[in-house]
């Protein structure tokens, strides 16, 4: 990467201090660039979900990780759960999605409870495992709650067999196969169908959509062919016991995490996770220096995560005065963690689809999304309804009030009482459902359309190559608010 000639910055800049260049370009269509980043993980998409309590649970690492991305498990979940979750995870199928579903005699309102969990809005009927029938919300408007599903469900569904979808082993998706399930559905007219088992059982759903996206996406598979699942520690306690329980566990990539990262009780925790395994792909931040990247390197990191203030729900830098704008410390990090053969993710400050390709530009191998994905479905939140009928979740900061209070819950009611007093986050935020992009898939569409037209404006086929290729410019307010669309008239 490199600044357009007289543009080398005096100030530490953010990602809306910042443009990318357009470039002599021979990449001709999105497609030809891959976006796989090439740090170890095993991912194939650069977006990792944070180990955020109101934003990584089970069902976005599944969904995630099935369009190749990651989700980390926070480090506030007792390590049972997150072995149970990653147990989950592992068991999910690489296409198909995991379903909700109801009996014949459930109700309305267990159907629309259960339906509001998923983009697609459909629950399937079983009896005895075997799909007989779907219901929709179209299916019960203008009824009773308390009318049975059975009388409002639609019978014999559109079926599709899971044998037509993946070949070989570890699941690989035959893409022949997924566009005839594609073709299937909108023949059908239908935007979503039942995946049934050989004996006919229930395996999952597949939606139109998702039968597209398994054709442009790639899972991230571990060597046995299952999804991958990645989890954080922190770095009090038995730091060995618990790091060696996630990887005992299948956990494949481990995040050590804490605030302020270059901390000697950091790099203890650090050399304690690898006197349990020298070969585990280890993250460890957060950091915003170059010195900070050498001693968590030196200290084990594979990866170090770099943000210290620049996250929706943090307050550390209107609290405390400490942080560092993004862009700048990504770009130092990357560029020292290179010098050692390592890599750097971007843990914060991420607004739109843009300022994940500027990481990227800046040296990122993966870029962390926390609040954004805090509002869609899959996010582990209960979902409410405001009073004008807008869906919403709760998002909340990792060092907020409520944060400190789930984690010391096995404290003394005095040093719980203490520790609440000191808080670098908020508390609760409502994060809205976008009514077009409701599920983590459809910011993925967005996040993933974007940084690929960058990389053909660029010039690069690989996230690589972007990096090098790359020509920042600085720009003012004005400048940034010149590139905002318009949503009506002026």
């Amino acid at each position: 990467m490199r600044f357009l000639p007289g543009q080398d910055p005096t100030s530490d800049l953010t990602y809306g201090d910042v443009f990318l260049v357009p470039s002599a370009s021979d990449v001709t269509s999105r497609f030809d660039v891959d976006l796989t980043p090439r740090d170890g993980t095993g991912a194939r998409l650069p977006v990792v979900a944070a180990n955020m309590t109101a934003v990584s649970g089970r069902r976005m690492a599944e969904t995630l990780a099935r369009r190749g991305g990651l989700a980390v498990i926070p480090q506030d979940v007792p390590t049972e759960l997150v072995a149970r979750s990653t147990a989950w995870v592992k068991s999910r199928h690489t296409v198909v999605e995991t379903p909700v579903h109801v009996a014949p005699d459930s109700t309305v309102h267990d159907a629309l409870a259960l339906m509001a969990k998923r983009s697609h809005g459909m629950a399937v009927v079983l009896t005895d495992g075997r799909p007989v029938g779907v219901v929709t919300p179209a299916d019960c408007s203008g009824v009773d709650q308390f009318t049975l599903v059975a009388e409002v469900m639609a019978e014999t569904p559109t079926v599709i067999q899971e044998s037509t979808l993946t070949s070989g082993a570890g699941g690989v998706i035959d893409e022949a196969a997924v566009v005839a399930a594609f073709d299937t559905l909108h023949g059908a007219r239908r935007k979503v169908a039942p995946v049934v088992r050989a004996d006919g059982t229930l395996l999952g759903v597949l939606t139109q959509l998702g039968a597209l996206r398994s054709s442009i996406y790639h899972p991230a598979l571990d060597d046995e062919g299952h999804l991958r699942v990645a989890a954080a520690i922190g770095i009090n306690g038995d730091v060995a016991s618990n790091a060696a329980a996630l990887l005992a566990a299948g956990v494949d990539v481990l995040v050590v995490d804490t605030a302020h990262g270059h901390q000697a009780k950091m790099l203890d925790a650090l050399r304690a996770v690898r006197s349990v395994s020298t070969d585990a792909v280890v993250v460890a931040g957060n950091v915003v220096t170059a010195d900070g990247v050498s001693d968590l390197v030196a200290a084990g990191a594979d990866i170090v995560k770099v943000g210290v203030g620049p996250g929706a729900m943090c307050t550390t830098r209107m609290m405390t005065g400490v942080g560092r704008p993004q862009f700048s410390a990504v770009r130092e990090c990357a560029t020292r963690a290179r010098e050692l053969g390592a890599h750097v993710w971007a843990d914060g400050g991420v607004r739109h689809p843009r300022d994940i390709a500027l990481a990227i530009a800046a040296g990122a191998s993966q870029v962390m999304v926390g609040s954004w994905f805090a509002g869609t479905h899959e996010s582990p939140g209960d979902l409410h309804v405001a009073g004008d009928g807008r869906r919403y979740k709760e998002s909340f900061g990792m060092a907020s009030a409520r944060a400190v209070a789930a984690r010391t819950r096995g404290g003394s009611a005095f040093d719980r009482a203490r520790k609440a007093l000191y808080e670098e986050g908020i508390s609760s935020s409502r994060m809205f459902l976008d009514p077009e992009r409701p599920g983590v898939e459809d910011l993925l569409d967005q996040i993933t359309a974007g940084l690929r037209s960058a990389c053909t404006y660029a010039g690069a086929r690989t996230l690589e190559e972007l990096h090098e290729r790359a020509v920042v410019g600085v720009q003012s307010a004005a400048g940034y608010e010149e590139g905002r669309p318009l949503p009506a008239g002026w």
